[in-house]
């Protein structure tokens, strides 16, 4: 019976019936596709880039916390006896930064790093209003060293971001 037929069918019931099973069968079988498991050798590779992945940020965690925990500088003041000293321990974010670094908690090293880097833009450029003076101008090798940790922080943060991405990847797949 074609499309364009005259005759009407026998049974409404039986071809409607029809029809649902097939519409039923066709999304059952698009369902199964797109959940089909990754390849042996796909699986594989995700599983190694997600270790490579968790090494670098484990890696940059530590080293951004190695850095700003080992950070100062001292200047002379007038004299030899009166010195000026910055270290990341007078400042309190500094401390949390190293902290959370160290944890190596997504969360934690994105309100750390963003902590420190407000604290960093303030030695660099100073605050007029609140009478804060830059100090990077005084202490160069203190804040290159705050501000490449800093660095080495936020890529570490964007590699935790890459490795919940793969994990939801791998998930979505089962």
């Amino acid at each position: 019976m074609g499309l364009y037929s005259s005759k009407q069918p026998s049974n409404p019931v039986s071809q409607s019936e029809s029809f649902i099973s097939f519409t039923m069968k066709e999304s059952s079988e698009h369902g199964e596709t797109s959940k089909a498991p990754l390849s042996r050798g796909v699986s594989k590779g995700l599983s190694v880039l997600d270790l490579i992945l968790r090494f670098i940020a484990i890696i940059g965690t530590l080293a951004s916390a190695i850095a700003m925990g080992t950070t100062n500088e001292t200047l002379p003041f007038f004299t030899q006896f009166i010195r000026f000293k910055a270290q990341y321990s007078d400042l309190p974010t500094l401390t949390f930064f190293v902290v959370a670094n160290s944890i190596a908690m997504l969360a934690l090293v994105t309100a750390g790093a963003s902590a420190a880097a407000a604290i960093v833009y303030l030695a660099h450029k100073g605050n007029v209003r609140a009478n804060w003076l830059a100090i990077c101008q005084q202490f160069d090798s203190f804040c290159e060293r705050i501000s490449g940790s800093l660095i080495g922080s936020f890529g570490a943060m964007v590699v935790l971001i890459l490795l919940i991405l793969l994990s939801a990847i791998a998930l979505a797949r089962r």
